[in-house]
């Protein structure tokens, strides 16, 4: 049962990829699979273990880092659909979002993403998760730099101050 529903959940995740992103010719989506992909696999190998031990320092981190998650996916996501005025998608905007998250970190999804992957690793740091988690971690950065070209070739000199007007995903640091 659990191969049948690893191999539903990757092919979901590869419609997602392709509807959402590469059969508009933005490859981020590419390595963003893999960002999803190892977050997905984390749930199906820790899901048993999920509210083992509730109350020891590594599941309290794994459930702040849970709600982070759940609070930075959400906000990043109603301000694309709210102010980036998406064409077709809400990845697809039309206005580059500068306010609110976006205006102290560019990638608040992809950070939404690492977040929740690092979460999940939490819940059984075991070496095989662990490097899950170096994966999830190497798929949203190289997510968020392709998206950064994407975004200069769209929006031009407007991003490229944006660039240097914001930090990558942590506010101040990185």
């Amino acid at each position: 049962m659990e191969n049948i529903i690893l191999f539903a959940g990757t092919v979901l995740i590869i419609l997602f990829s392709w509807f959402l992103s590469i059969r508009y010719k933005r490859y981020h989506g590419i390595a963003r699979f893999f960002a999803f992909e190892s977050v997905f696999i984390l749930v199906m190998l820790n899901y048993k273990v999920w509210y083992v031990n509730p109350f020891s320092p590594a599941q309290i981190i794994s459930w702040i880092l849970l709600c982070l998650s759940i609070y930075v996916v959400v906000t990043g996501f109603i301000l694309l659909k709210r102010k980036g005025k998406p064409d077709s998608n809400f990845e697809n905007t039309s206005l580059l979002v500068k306010s609110g998250i976006y205006g102290y970190i560019r990638h608040p999804l992809y950070l939404s993403i690492f977040l929740l992957g690092t979460a999940i690793v939490l819940k059984d740091p075991a070496p095989f998760q662990i490097l899950l988690g170096t994966i999830n971690l190497i798929a949203v950065y190289i997510t968020a730099r392709i998206e950064e070209k994407e975004m200069i070739s769209k929006f031009g000199d407007d991003y490229r101050i944006y660039l240097k007007e914001t930090k990558m995903f942590i506010p101040y640091v990185l």
